[in-house]
């Protein structure tokens, strides 16, 4: 069986998003005025969706995501003990 986690720790959401060849990024075409747009973490090595994302850097993915009150919720491992990169941002409680 496989568990989530929930955090909005920054060294432990870059370290996690690192140790999997993950990259900040927001979704192309998303952003309006100073927002930054959509967040992901992307996968590059794992993606052919290059196109549709755009490469940032932490300190601005950070604070796009503590303005918007967001957790990061992920899976360190699949069902089948797999390393995961499943993971999504929620609102903070």
């Amino acid at each position: 069986m496989s568990t989530s986690n929930q955090t909005h720790d920054h060294n432990k959401i870059k370290a996690w998003a690192e140790e999997r060849g993950g990259v900040p990024a927001k979704i192309k075409g998303t952003g309006k005025d100073e927002d930054e747009g959509v967040l992901r973490i992307h996968f590059p090595d794992k993606s052919s969706d290059d196109d549709n994302f755009e490469k940032i850097d932490w300190d601005d993915f950070f604070q796009n995501f503590d303005d918007n009150k967001l957790d990061f919720l992920y899976q360190d491992k699949k069902a089948d003990g797999e390393e995961s990169t499943f993971h999504k941002f929620v609102k903070r409680q």
